[in-house]
């Protein structure tokens, strides 16, 4: 029916396992106790917030004559939306983009973001842009509702499908008073009482919109201060950072509170060290790049070995967090499996340089690469699995000695010298260089493509640059192009001629004499 037949069409987008099909419900049964023809379709996605879920509900705003039927449409249409509500702004942005946000349309939807599957894949930074998400969202709509309604759901202790709807009824599209909606919910029999409070705050949220509190500036003083560091720590950091500019100031407190956790004080002292020599050899004109190269720095000496997973796997916040996302209660038990595939190369990784070497060299001439990997299901919760990650964990004194830390750093070396050189002489080349740790993510096959590809790159734009071969403004630009298609095609598919051989060390391949992927420089 058209609007001028007084239909009234509602479209909900949310994620699997969001309650979107229970929202659905309590419209229809709002719309039938207020006495108004209404119908409901829906398209499910995949449960447990891994697919996109719709539904539709088209109702009318006052009932027909006695004997008059109404005909309503099944599936929403592109420019005849009259409310779109999203549990998610990537979710308000695709009903954007697919033509049911409109001059006509109220938008109801969250600030939150759930990242895709695509968006983590990336080997960059792949997430969406929230501003210019939200920005779309509000330019296209008659009616925007925007708040972040996980923040919401998560003080009521509810789920988001509660918060949806009284936000809903707060922005006044709903052709029934809040009593139907509250009488609705009462009559759902499970966790009313939380659904009804999720229900209010939304309510008063979308009727009068809270102002966001003021940020605290977070400049790195700030920072230290937050990590509340021992005194003297505190005063020789803070005097180190204190004559570099301020942005580099920032992403060095960071990146030494995050190598402090990593390993201890002297590897967070030789992070800032690192820092130090990268910030006297760039230009002014070079400061984005700096930015760029402390980022990375910080990211690549945390690397990510068994020893580091199983540390975040078994602290406290994790739990507390775990417990939290599966609204658990404080009677509730929760059990956590791990799962894990170790194989050799993640054993060797952790061995003493030489003997990890020599396992990996046994390995490798056996044809075990690859092949010898042990399924493990470890339950965190349970005392045997607990204390089996926490010993792990504990070998965190002998990761310098270990075969990654050694292959990790040795390359980190070479980059960071190369790193002082352009800084000063090629802010373009510079900001390029510094990313170009990105390609080094992952474990197993994703890793040893990864080495493979760094070397690649490195072989090929990298050292012709630095020895003067080529122009650095066009090693730059060449070394952007092929970072980018990289960076795009992670698992080699395009590009099978840079797959690893058969047999290749997963953790830090070397290409065969007379390849093109690697030099002393970059193995």
């Amino acid at each position: 029916m058209s609007s001028q037949n007084n239909a009234y069409g509602i479209l909900i987008a949310a994620l699997g396992g969001e309650g979107g099909g229970v929202l659905a419900d309590w419209l229809v049964k709002c719309a039938l106790l207020h006495g108004l023809p209404v119908q409901a379709t829906s398209v499910p996605g995949v449960a447990q917030r891994t697919g996109a879920t719709s539904y539709y509900i088209e109702l009318l705003r006052e009932p027909l004559p006695e004997g008059t039927t109404p005909v309503f449409g099944l599936t929403p249409v592109a420019g005849r939306v009259d409310v779109v509500v999203a549990s998610e702004l990537l979710e308000a942005a695709r009903m954007v983009e697919r033509g049911f946000v409109t001059g006509r349309t109220t938008l109801i939807a969250s600030t939150h973001r759930i990242y895709t599957t695509v968006e983590k894949m990336h080997m960059a930074d792949g997430r969406q842009d929230s501003k210019r998400l939200a920005d779309a969202a509000r330019a296209m709509a008659r009616q925007n509702v925007l708040f972040d309604m996980e923040a919401v759901t998560v003080r009521s202790g509810t789920v988001i499908s509660a918060v949806m709807f009284g936000a809903l009824a707060g922005s006044g599209v709903l052709p029934w008073p809040r009593s139907v909606c509250e009488a609705v919910i009462g009559a759902s029999g499970k966790g009313v009482n939380a659904s009804l409070a999720g229900f209010a705050a939304a309510f008063d949220e979308a009727r009068q919109p809270s102002i966001p509190a003021p940020v605290v500036s977070s400049d790195a003083a700030q920072v230290l201060v937050d990590a509340d560091l021992p005194g003297g720590l505190f005063n020789g950091w803070k005097e180190r950072l204190h004559p570099w500019p301020a942005a580099v100031q920032l992403l060095a407190a960071h990146g030494a509170l995050r190598c402090r956790d990593y390993q201890n004080d002297a590897y967070a002292s030789a992070f800032l060290d690192h820092v130090k020599g990268l910030v006297s050899a760039a230009t002014p004109d070079a400061s984005e790049a700096l930015e760029e190269a402390v980022r990375h720095l910080a990211l690549w000496m945390c690397f990510e070995d068994v020893i580091r997973v199983a540390d975040l796997k078994t602290r406290r916040s994790r739990f507390e967090r775990v417990r939290q996302e599966a609204q658990a209660g404080t009677a509730d038990i929760v059990r956590v499996t791990e799962h894990f595939k170790p194989g050799i190369d993640e054993v060797a990784a952790v061995l003493p340089q030489a003997l990890g070497a020599a396992l990996l060299k046994q390995a490798t001439r056996r044809g075990w690469l690859g092949k010898a990997h042990v399924g493990m299901h470890i339950r965190s919760t349970s005392l045997w699995g607990y204390l089996m990650l926490r010993a792990l964990a504990r070998l965190r004194p002998l990761r310098p000695r270990s075969l990654r830390y050694a292959q990790e750093h040795e390359t980190l070396q070479v980059w960071l010298a190369a790193m002082r050189q352009v800084l000063c002489a090629s802010a373009p080349l510079a900001g390029v260089l510094a990313g170009l740790p990105q390609v080094l993510k992952g474990y197993g096959d994703t890793q040893a493509r990864g080495r493979l590809n760094y070397a690649r790159l490195w072989s090929t734009h990298v050292a012709p640059a630095l020895t003067g071969e080529v122009d650095p403004g066009q090693a730059a630009a060449a070394l952007r192009q092929a970072l980018t298609a990289t960076l795009a095609d992670p698992e080699g598919k395009i590009n099978s001629a840079h797959r690893p051989p058969a047999g290749a060390q997963p953790i830090f391949w070397a290409a065969k004499p007379g390849k093109e992927a690697t030099t002393s420089t970059s193995a």
